[in-house]
Order: structure tokens, then C-alpha cells, then sequence
């Protein structure tokens, strides 16, 4: 198991990317979640097996790609502490 952490930027506040996002979740064996930072990017956390994790990725370049300007990703091993994936509060960073 794994964990997937991405900061997206781009277009990506106001446009339904997270909706979006966890909607695709819901096709894939992940947990996690994702929220908007004050910055303008939206973070992603989510944990699965790494394959599953890489297809989940791929969706998520395939229908959003039109907002996203850049990502930066890291992986490191999963901690299991989410049963299921959904919007989380707003950080202030």
C-alpha cells in the first residue's frame, strides 16, 4: 500500500476539480482526500495499491487536464488512516 500526495495548480478553484475528483475516486480502490489551499492549488492525499493509484492519477490527468497548469507528487508508504475518499475542509497554508 501506498500514499499519493499531489498539489495541483492551474485553473483549478471554482471549476467543480474537486467534485470532479471525487467523483472519479469512486471508480477506484482509494482513500484519501482532497481540498483547496489558500494558495490557489488544490492538495490530494490518497492511499491505495500503487498501481490502482497510478490509474486513479491517470483519470484525473484525463478529464482535468484543461485546468491543470503543474503538479508536484510524492509518494511514501500508506498509513491506512482513511476508509474512504472525500472533500475535506479548506487549508489556510
Amino acid at each position: 500500500m501506498q500514499r499519493l500526495s499531489v498539489r495541483y495548480s492551474g485553473r483549478v478553484h471554482g471549476v467543480g476539480f474537486r467534485a470532479n475528483v471525487l467523483d472519479l475516486a469512486r471508480s477506484f480502490r482509494v482513500t484519501g482526500w482532497v481540498c483547496n489551499v489558500a494558495d490557489g492549488t488544490v492538495e490530494l492525499t490518497a492511499e491505495g495499491e500503487e498501481d490502482e493509484l497510478l490509474r486513479f492519477q491517470r483519470a484525473i490527468r484525463s478529464r482535468l487536464d484543461r485546468n491543470i497548469v503543474h503538479c508536484d507528487e510524492s509518494w511514501s508508504p500508506a498509513t491506512g488512516e482513511w476508509g474512504e475518499f472525500s472533500i475535506a475542509a479548506d487549508r489556510v497554508r
